[in-house]
C-alpha cells in the first residue's frame, strides 16, 4: 500500500512538472491604480490554489480538533460514570453454597442460657 501511495505522489509531481514546463508564459494582471503585474502562469495557478485551499484546511483542522476535544470529554464522563456505578470489591459477599443440616439435629443451648429469669411487669399509673 505504501508503494502505491509513493507512486501516486510521484505521478502527480510529474504531471505538475509537465504542466509547468508546457505553460511557462507570463500573464499580465491588471491591479488597482493602473499597475500591471507580469506573473508566470504556474505561479498564478499555485497562488490561487493556495488562496482557496489554506482557509478550508485551517477550518477543517479546527473542526477536527474541537470534535476530538468533545469526544475526549465524553469518554472521560462515561468512564467516571462507570466507575461511580461499580460497587467496591468487598461490598457483596461471595456467593456461598447452602449448608444442608440434618433435620434430626437439635440446637444445643449453653448452660448459662438454660436458667430463666423472669421480669416483673411495671405497674402503670394513670394520671
Amino acid at each position: 500500500m505504501q508503494f502505491l501511495k509513493i507512486l501516486f505522489w510521484c505521478l502527480l509531481a510529474f504531471i505538475a512538472a509537465v504542466f509547468t514546463i508546457a505553460n511557462w508564459a507570463t500573464v499580465p494582471i491588471r491591479l488597482w491604480g493602473g499597475l500591471i503585474a507580469d506573473v508566470n502562469l504556474p505561479m498564478l495557478l499555485l497562488v490561487t490554489f493556495l488562496v482557496g485551499f489554506v482557509p478550508t484546511a485551517l477550518y477543517n483542522l479546527a473542526l477536527r480538533w474541537r470534535l476530538r476535544q468533545r469526544l475526549a470529554t465524553a469518554e472521560r464522563t462515561i468512564l467516571d460514570l462507570r466507575t461511580a456505578q461499580t460497587p467496591p470489591a468487598g461490598a457483596y459477599p461471595a456467593a456461598a453454597t447452602p449448608v444442608r443440616t440434618s433435620p434430626a439435629a437439635a440446637p444445643t443451648i449453653p448452660a448459662s442460657a438454660s436458667t430463666t429469669t423472669t421480669i416483673a411487669p411495671v405497674p402503670s399509673t394513670t394520671l
